[in-house]
């Protein structure tokens, strides 16, 4: 996501490598060697921030102190946009990328530094930027349209993990993940338990499995719904940390979040177009 936006940002004034593709869980992914040479042989680096990229924190010191400009895209968020769950105390929450307008602010950190960095191209990058931000305005309305359009006792969201908390602030739905923040924390058979009373109690009629994380515990969550008489359907699979493929619409970040708006609108009874907002979506309700 953060590779997407430099890109967008950046044009054609700069070669912009991301070091983690389609379905890598960042919270898990481990820098090979090669990583850690790309990140000390590049001009700039970009990253999340908030802990999300834990395991890369000693190449992004290291590059620091070599001279390698390094930026977190999140560093303009303050502390009272940001979420603090219970299970993580001390930490925030580092998924903003699915609060939209938030997201936006991290295209403005982009813009700023690469116009510090080669000011020769700092119109370009002030002109692009605001263009992406447009987009990302015009996304931002279309995700509170179709998920404000399932019905309120409707809006529940069952995910394999917690990455949906400024999601669910943002858009207004309740969230329940199996795992917690981190997927490196393993479900417990109570906490299943409790999300399968959640189901059968409030009739729940979907759940959602994630690109990047293992769909055991959602489907140990329909199974138990199943032995209790209450069926719950496979609503599709969401991105959360992590994109599409490469080249394709859901490979960009537009095209993630108007992916998942548009599955969990039309799991969940609202209204969403199959195809999404720039009628491009490929994958809506199949599983891949």
């Amino acid at each position: 996501m953060v590779a997407d936006i430099v890109r967008e940002v950046a044009g054609d004034h700069a070669q912009v490598t991301g070091l983690m593709g389609e379905g890598v869980d960042p919270h898990l992914y481990k820098p090979t060697n090669k990583d850690s040479r790309a990140v000390l042989g590049a001009d700039m680096v970009f990253y999340n921030g908030l802990m999300l990229e834990g395991r890369m924190g000693d190449a992004m010191t290291k590059a620091g102190r070599k001279g390698v400009d390094v930026y977190a895209v999140t560093e303009e968020l303050d502390e009272q946009f940001l979420l603090e769950p219970a299970a993580m105390a001390g930490h925030w929450d580092p998924h903003v990328w699915m609060d939209v307008s938030a997201w936006s602010r991290a295209v403005t950190v982009v813009a700023n530094a690469l116009g510090e960095y080669d000011p020769d191209h700092q119109v370009d990058y002030q002109k692009h930027a605001a263009a992406y931000q447009a987009q990302l305005a015009e996304l931002d309305d279309y995700v509170r349209r179709v998920i404000g359009s399932i019905p309120e006792s409707k809006r529940i969201l069952v995910t394999a993990h917690d990455a949906f908390n400024y999601f669910a602030r943002a858009y207004g739905m309740q969230v329940e993940g199996v795992q917690g923040i981190s997927t490196e924390s393993e479900a417990g058979l109570k906490r299943i338990n409790g999300l399968v009373d959640l189901l059968v109690d409030r009739k729940i009629s979907a759940v959602f499995r994630e690109s990047s994380v293992s769909a055991k515990h959602v489907d140990a969550l329909i199974d138990g719904a199943r032995s209790r008489g209450h069926t719950v359907a496979y609503g599709g699979e969401l991105f959360s940390d992590a994109m599409g493929a490469t080249g394709t619409y859901e490979g960009t970040y537009i095209g993630m979040l108007d992916h998942n708006a548009t599955t969990i609108a039309r799991a969940l009874g609202g209204e969403a177009p199959k195809k999404g907002l720039n009628g491009e979506l490929t994958l809506v309700g199949q599983a891949h």
